[in-house]
């Protein structure tokens, strides 16, 4: 069992966690009695097979699904049973997400995308987006279209449209399973800039393990609990990544 708060860096906190979901007359567990704890500043790689629970668990941090039992705990409050205005909130001030696929809307120009994003929380959205863009060095490139821009360049946005808001968590689904080995090494460096830089927690789940090395720890899970916790002494820089 994971007690909350034992040691001031925790930020996510999992505690005996399980998420069943209704299938019929069966029920599926899809998690199972995980206990986790993530520290601030954080760069997590859960890692496992089809099925293991990785995207479920990426779901709960995100308040996109709720827990069945148990308890979730992030940045010290108990997002457990929070309603719907509640996880709203929640997912608007806390959380960043990047996809798999990038999700631009193609009648916007990359600093338009990221403002739209922006304008869910606050009025001032030209200056913070603009900055989000440079962090990932596509400020030259604002005023273009998702059709104008390669596929790293429109994922680079999509992380741009994740950070805009400042969130201390970044979640980030397979963020390079539609790009090439080259552009999804340099979309894996920008979020090593920002974790490293801003400080922010990412938890990035992936089929690739080559990627795990470049993590502070690895999750590995297996039908719906965690196998293995690996701390990484020496992560390596995302431009050292071979796979």
């Amino acid at each position: 069992m994971v007690n909350p708060g034992d040691n001031g860096r925790d930020l996510i906190v999992f505690d005996r966690v399980c998420k069943t979901y209704p299938m019929g007359e069966l029920e599926v567990k899809a998690l199972r009695n995980v206990d986790l704890a993530i520290e601030k500043g954080e760069f997590i790689i859960i890692l496992g097979p089809s099925g293991s629970g990785k995207t479920t668990l990426l779901n709960l941090i995100g308040g996109m699904d709720t827990i069945s039992e148990g308890q979730l705990t992030i940045n010290g409050q108990d997002i457990s049973h929070l309603d719907n205005k509640g996880l709203t909130n929640y997912r608007r001030t806390q959380i960043g997400f990047i996809f798999q696929f990038f999700n631009l809307i193609p009648t916007l120009t990359a600093l338009e995308n990221v403002e739209f994003a922006l304008e869910l929380v606050e009025d001032n959205t030209r200056d913070k987006s603009m900055r989000a863009l440079e962090m990932v060095s596509l400020a030259d490139r604002s005023d273009h279209f998702p059709s104008q821009l390669s596929g790293g360049e429109q994922q680079r946005v999509a992380i741009a449209r994740a950070i805009c808001k400042s969130p201390p968590i970044l979640l980030c689904d397979e963020p390079t399973g539609e790009l090439d080995f080259e552009t999804g090494k340099s979309v894996l460096k920008v979020m090593q800039d920002i974790n490293r830089k801003e400080k922010q927690t990412i938890i990035l789940v992936t089929h690739n393990s080559a990627i795990a090395e470049m993590a502070d720890r690895t999750v590995r899970l297996h039908s719906g609990e965690i196998a293995e916790i690996t701390k990484v002494d020496n992560p390596k820089d995302a431009e050292e990544l071979v796979w």
